[in-house]
């Protein structure tokens, strides 16, 4: 008959942990496909051809 509205705890709640799990998932994401380590040798590149500097080998 009614419709009842939602708690705004339980729905504000609900915002926080969905961020959460997006958060962590896409942490997990960045992490397990070593994407940081990807873009900042894509980065480091750019940088190269930008300052034209000469080849490097650079060992971390």
């Amino acid at each position: 008959m009614f419709k009842k509205k939602k708690n705004p705890v339980l729905s504000l709640l609900s915002l926080i942990l969905k961020i959460i799990f997006f958060a962590t998932g896409a942490l997990f994401v960045v992490y397990f496909l070593n994407l940081d380590q990807k873009l900042l040798a894509w980065a480091y590149a750019r940088v190269n051809e930008i300052f034209d500097r000469k080849p490097a080998d650079i060992k971390f």
